[in-house]
């Protein structure tokens, strides 16, 4: 969907604050230090910049094109600030899969060839299953980011090799607390395997799977919704009777995009007290990536108990 001229503004200023900061957003980039110079990075939204930053620690200076909610990583337009980013860029970290095509056509406009671009959906080596579509938010599947985690300590030691082994050493703890959520989900597979889940739209459903569940959301609401379409009746009275005939133990809601028909669906859980579980597509402000995940599966663990 276009961006409003209020996200637009919102977006200049951030992007306007970033640039006089001197690294991109001030909510995820290091601060700035006496030193040798430090690897400049830009990734597509604040998900991808907190991990560069965990990998990269005080080496490394991160820009996050996309880190406001109200952004849409889909209609994104550049502008000059994080063209200029993007131009001094030595690695990048981009989600691709169609996400963030922005920074694609960022790049070739700004005659910046010699950074270091890392697709996570191409790291991840996920493809449609067959007659469906790529589900590109791999950001919620955790084995992925623990494969970018180490392409991005593999692409940073190129451009530092001074300070690979810092690199290395902290994509190893990174991945090390990335274990623990993948245990949760296990618990949660063992413990409710082949339930069925409800969502909005496609957002957490690498969650969902790895915890067992089974998604029984019409397929053409969730890719309307993700699409900013209009539902048809029929689906919608098919999405609502998920809740009324007690078809699934709980809802997933992408925050991000509401409108009516997501508003309907939210009003039919709970009318059948049915639990629903808020997901974001970016970081909440004063989360990190981290602390952000274990919310999500804690939440999806409580609500099934309920």
């Amino acid at each position: 969907m276009p961006l409003s001229t209020s996200r637009r503004l919102a977006l200049l200023t951030s992007a306007s604050l970033a640039l006089l900061a001197g690294c991109g957003s001030s909510s995820d980039s290091a601060d700035a230090e006496s030193g040798p110079a430090r690897v400049a990075v830009v990734a597509s939204t604040n998900v991808w910049g907190d991990i560069a930053r965990r990998v990269g620690g005080d080496r490394v200076d991160v820009t996050s094109v996309i880190s406001d909610p109200d952004q849409d990583p889909h209609s994104y337009e550049a502008d000059p600030q994080n063209q200029l980013a993007l131009s001094k860029a030595k690695v990048v970290v981009e989600n691709g899969g169609g996400y963030d095509d922005f920074v694609d056509r960022m790049l070739k406009s700004g005659h910046n060839d010699s950074p270091q671009v890392i697709d996570a959906v191409e790291v991840s080596g996920r493809t449609a299953p067959k007659g469906g579509e790529l589900n590109e938010h791999v950001w919620y599947d955790f084995p992925t980011v623990a494969k970018v985690a180490d392409r991005i300590s593999a692409a940073l030691a190129k451009a530092d090799p001074d300070d690979a082994g810092a690199f290395e050493k902290n994509a190893t703890a990174f991945k090390a607390r990335l274990a623990p959520l993948e245990a949760k989900e296990a618990r949660i597979k063992k413990a409710h395997g082949g339930e069925g889940v409800a969502i909005t739209e496609p957002v957490p459903l690498y969650m969902t799977e790895a915890s067992g569940l089974v998604n029984r959301t019409p397929a053409p609401f969730s890719e309307a919704i993700e699409e900013g379409d209009d539902v048809s009746p029929r689906v919608l009275r098919e999405n609502l009777a998920l809740f009324s005939g007690k078809k699934v133990k709980v809802l997933v809601y992408n925050e991000q995009t509401s409108g009516p028909q997501t508003e309907k669906t939210e009003a039919a859980a709970e009318a059948a007290g049915i639990p629903v579980v808020p997901v974001t597509e970016t970081l909440p402000k004063g989360k990190d990536y981290l602390g952000w995940m274990t919310g999500n599966v804690d939440a999806l663990a409580g609500a099934l108990t309920k």
